[in-house]
């Protein structure tokens, strides 16, 4: 079944290349879309100007598609793909100790697959995950800040076979006042909720990166899943 994807930008990109942008963001060198058309807007706004939203096509037929918030993988295993592309202020000892074992223990090999989906890792979501290794919060804390469903999820083309595999289709132009507004509302409503004492009250049976780092958990461990 085809996929319909979208790529908020300030200009329109009629032809996505595989050696383009930055090899320092969450899943490393690549194209980087959304299944959400909202999504994609409020990504291409910005403080004081329009956006464009480009929309492709894209057959994952003949594709291999590496999906982190699949069944087999667990929040700590897309938390050691950030790792591995980008910067965190790991300046705690704890914090440091983190990455690396998360790193060591939760890698994922990427290089095989033509394509990556898991959650975003931007804005505020960087920030907490960034918290969990200095031990503020716990891993269910983690994968409730993660915003839901489509919007909270990115598509990723990284082989010279998915981008031959996607074909454009189209163009629309995404207002700054109405959508720059919805992004940082967004970006509020997921700060707030995140700060919120009551939502994030420790429960029984909540796992603190001391916890797992002491017992040295595994990736099969149910505790994870």
């Amino acid at each position: 079944m085809e996929l319909v994807l979208y790529h908020g930008s300030e200009r329109i990109i009629m032809q996505p290349r595989p050696d383009a942008g930055s090899g320092c963001r969450d899943f490393g060198r690549g194209f980087y879309c959304t299944r959400s058309p909202d999504m994609a807007r409020e990504w291409s706004v910005s403080r004081g100007r329009d956006g464009f939203v480009s929309r492709y096509i894209l057959d994952p037929a003949e594709l291999t598609v590496l999906d982190l918030s699949s069944s087999g993988f667990t929040i700590l295993h897309w938390l050691a793909v950030l790792l591995a592309n980008r910067r965190f202020d790991t300046v705690s000892p704890l914090a440091v100790e983190a990455r690396d074992y998360i790193l060591s223990v939760f890698h994922v090999d990427c290089s095989g697959y033509d394509c990556i989906t898991g959650w975003r890792g931007d804005d505020s979501y960087f920030s907490f995950a960034q918290d969990f290794l200095s031990g503020a919060i716990s891993c269910r804390h983690l994968i409730r800040s993660m915003a839901p469903g489509e919007t909270g999820q990115q598509f990723v083309l990284k082989s010279r076979k998915a981008f031959d595999a996607l074909r454009f289709d189209g163009y629309e132009t995404a207002s700054h006042s109405e959508w720059y507004p919805k992004r940082r509302s967004r970006d509020d409503s997921a700060r707030r909720e995140y700060l919120d004492a009551e939502r994030y009250r420790i429960q029984s049976g909540d796992l603190f990166v001391t916890q797992i780092l002491g017992e040295r958990m595994r990736p099969d461990d149910p505790r994870l899943q």
